[in-house]
């Protein structure tokens, strides 16, 4: 299949190597390495899903964290790991073929600082037309592993207080909620993303606590396009028209 290598949007001097077949990285991994705040105390960084490393990759410019990226799809996780050697970033990243399901076995328990995934969104269903075994339908579709399976591994993985950096479907944020609730994570941040400013909310970003206290901060709303352009904020997250250094 063939490769490109594209420019990690506006930063002078990342790049990441994507195949047209597949995902690409994708605005729900922008958005959400943007919203990512690590501390000067964050030690380790765990990335659910990795796909080819975007979230790893963006996050090097913000943390000198070790960062690992788990995915379970041979071909992506070969385009991650060149991605990162590309970078030069194998002393701070790595990449390594695991299921998010029972990932915990491969760690210590309240080993990680902070979590982040990109999950499917998508719930499935036996009658959907799929097919299972596609790259597409496991970054999509639920077939692998649910949302709630996620959340019972992140807990045994984080740290007390330790933070589960999220991005999903607005329409599923009740059962996000509960589902988090349930597991004794205490939702800190919320940011809804709008594609226009007269639009109804298609997206949200999500940080929550493992046996946090409550206390929820809600965020500005995050607009995605003013007219046919993206807007000025959106710009300064992907780094348009700006210097960057490394």
């Amino acid at each position: 299949m063939t490769e490109v290598i594209n420019d990690l949007l506006g930063y002078d001097g990342l790049k990441i190597i994507q195949r047209p077949d597949m995902f690409n990285f994708s605005l729900d991994s922008t958005l959400l390495a943007d919203f990512v705040k690590p501390r000067t105390t964050t030690k380790k960084i765990l990335d659910l899903g990795t796909g080819n490393a975007p979230i790893p990759i963006f996050l090097s410019l913000k943390t000198e964290a070790n960062i690992i990226g788990i995915d379970i799809q041979d071909d992506i996780l070969d385009l991650a790991k060149r991605s990162v050697k590309l970078n030069h970033l194998e002393t701070q990243i790595t990449i390594k073929k695991q299921n998010i399901k029972g990932i915990h076995k491969h760690y210590e328990n309240s080993e990680f600082d902070i979590l982040t995934c990109n999950p499917p969104f998508f719930k499935y269903k036996s009658s959907s037309h799929i097919n299972k075994n596609d790259y597409k339908t496991i970054a999509r579709h639920e077939v692998e592993i649910t949302f709630e399976e996620i959340v019972i591994e992140a807990k045994r993985l984080l740290k007390t207080n330790g933070s589960f950096y999220l991005v999903h479907r607005t329409n599923r944020l009740m059962e996000i909620i509960e589902t988090l609730k349930k597991h004794n994570f205490a939702i800190k941040q919320l940011r809804f993303v709008y594609p226009k400013a007269n639009a109804n909310s298609n997206m949200v970003l999500i940080e929550s606590s493992s046996n946090g206290k409550t206390g929820l901060k809600l965020l500005s709303p995050l607009i995605v396009h003013e007219g046919q352009e993206y807007t000025k904020e959106i710009k300064q997250i992907f780094h348009y028209g700006e210097e960057h250094k490394r």
